[in-house]
């Protein structure tokens, strides 16, 4: 099959493009500002806030939409809405004149929850485009996804640089990562299977940990403080006026939030959770 992938030239997405071309794909990796070459894919200038895409997505058989910012930034010029909600409908409406057979698409675990912020709100309405449409579709929400180019452990890193942090509540906060390599696998199976056409994909990793205990993990000699949850809103609200503070509103609404699953998806890939790569492995532990 013919595979764009937006997002490709990204963290998750060389992953991917890396095992669809070792199953025998046509990949193309797209991106805002990509390679002149990448290994296992062509590659494609691809911006999602531009409202005609059709060029770039016409001649392929599948979708993968990866385009997101992070979700503890924000960067000026752009916002989670523009690229994340706006861009997935613009990827949407050019996959449905262009003849796409199939929108695989990446959101996050806790967009349906009752936590406001506006990565959940600009992924829930990517989910909308996606389930409104025409198209055959796949979506995956994982957990904190880690590896080789992710954001999310620089971001704890930098956090906890000296050493001594005070998280809210104590880092009672539990995520269940999951590595970047398993995840592709089972994307792959999502551009390829017909069977998983329509189904909601909640996934983890092999290891339910708490914030305060990850953040340790990374940096062993590290103090981690328990910051009340008020104080915390209060120094939230502050924050985000500051530039260069990692953390804001959206980041200390998260922490009341458990970024794990009910039930692991990864059973329905004929995978258990237990033979997963775990953070635990990656950081050499």
């Amino acid at each position: 099959m013919k595979v764009l992938v937006a997002g490709g030239t990204g963290f998750i997405g060389r992953v991917l493009c890396r095992i669809l071309s070792r199953r025998g794909h046509d990949v193309t990796a797209a991106g805002r500002s990509p390679p002149a070459t990448m290994a296992g894919a062509e590659t494609a200038t691809l911006d999602v806030t531009d409202s005609d895409l059709i060029d770039t997505v016409e001649g392929h058989d599948v979708v993968v939409n990866l385009v997101a910012l992070p979700s503890h930034v924000d960067p000026a010029g752009q916002s989670h809405d523009a690229v994340t909600r706006q861009g997935t409908e613009h990827l949407v409406a050019a996959s449905q004149v262009a003849g796409v057979d199939r929108f695989v698409q990446m959101s996050a675990l806790g967009v349906d929850s009752d936590v406001e912020t506006a990565y959940f709100a600009a992924k829930r309405g990517a989910e909308r485009a996606v389930r409104n449409s025409d198209l055959d579709w796949v979506i995956y929400r994982p957990s904190v996804v880690f590896g080789d180019g992710c954001a999310f452990l620089p971001f704890l890193r930098r956090l906890s640089v000296a050493r001594v942090l005070a998280l809210p509540g104590g880092g009672r906060m539990r995520i269940q990562p999951i590595w970047v390599d398993d995840l592709g696998e089972m994307l792959a199976d999502g551009v390829e299977d017909d069977r998983r056409t329509g189904e909601t994909y909640e996934l983890g990793g092999p290891d339910v940990l708490t914030l305060a205990e990850t953040v340790v993990l990374l940096r062993p000699n590290t103090v981690v403080l328990s910051l009340p949850m008020e104080l915390s809103a209060l120094g939230a609200s502050v924050a985000a006026y500051l530039p260069g503070i990692p953390i804001g509103r959206d980041q200390h609404r998260v922490q009341t939030l458990d970024n794990t699953v009910v039930s692991n998806d990864v059973a329905a890939f004929g995978v258990d959770e237990r033979n997963l790569h775990s953070l635990y492995e990656y950081l050499g532990g």
